[in-house]
């Protein structure tokens, strides 16, 4: 089913006078005092642009909401896990093209024309390639797989910076409330509205998983723990089994 595009072209250079904006950013976060003021300083340029940034945090004791205060256009708070997290950003948010970023990814430059570009052409939802961050040459093989996996399945990761129109996240009920797999889990719904849109340009996402634990380790475990929640192991399980100790409702 492709939905068609929305009527409003996106401005793609210029701020919006409109009370609405095209987009709206949504940035999950938990303990990351350490490194978000980076992230934040290479958002403000969208911000400029128009773009209205949201950050939901999931209960950090760091000083986190404190350092980003400033430095967004609202500071939410919400129960811990990525999905609890971003389901109450989008809620809160106006924007009628929604855009999930992990605290340790960064978007290429004109990310927002890009998905606009994107969304005028008719797309629905989409995301970005992804390159890991780090000089170990074993991470250029894993990056290009994948890439080239999500574009064959349909499927992306957190990491590659989903975007989606509000409505059709409205629509599948946003990201299903799972401690582990809930990138996956919302792909799966919006692949029955219509395939998303690849695009080429890369976001970085922080090497930092697979530093501590070893390239091949971590390329291992995560085949397990895909492969058992595609045969229908608790998410809760595969959570603690990913590395830590999901927040229980």
């Amino acid at each position: 089913m492709i939905l068609p595009p929305p009527t409003n072209r996106w401005p793609l250079t210029l701020k919006t006078q409109t009370a609405r904006p095209f987009l709206s950013l949504i940035l999950p976060v938990l303990d990351e005092a350490a490194t978000l003021a980076v992230q934040l300083a290479a958002l403000q340029e969208l911000r400029q642009r128009g773009v209205e940034l949201l950050l939901v945090d999931g209960g950090s004791s760091d000083g986190t909401p404190e350092l980003a205060r400033p430095a967004v256009d609202r500071l939410l708070a919400a129960p811990r896990g990525r999905a609890a997290q971003m389901n109450a950003g989008a809620a809160a948010s106006a924007g009628e093209v929604l855009l999930f970023l992990h605290a340790d990814t960064t978007l290429p430059p004109a990310a927002d024309v890009l998905i606009g570009d994107a969304i005028a052409a008719a797309a629905a939802w989409g995301r970005f390639d992804v390159r890991i961050d780090g000089r170990q040459p074993l991470l250029r093989v894993v990056e290009r797989m994948m890439n080239w996996r999500s574009r064959l399945s349909g499927i992306a990761t957190g990491d590659q910076a989903i975007f989606v129109r509000r409505d059709v996240f409205e629509r599948v009920g946003g990201y299903p409330d799972l401690p582990l797999m809930e990138d996956i889990a919302l792909c799966k719904r919006l692949k029955r509205v219509s395939r998303p849109a690849c695009l080429r340009e890369q976001v970085s996402t922080s090497g930092r998983r697979w530093a501590k634990h070893g390239v091949l380790s971590t390329i291992l475990l995560m085949w397990r723990l895909r492969a058992s929640y595609f045969l229908g192991a608790d998410p809760q399980q595969l959570a603690i089994r990913y590395g830590y100790a999901p927040h229980r409702h």
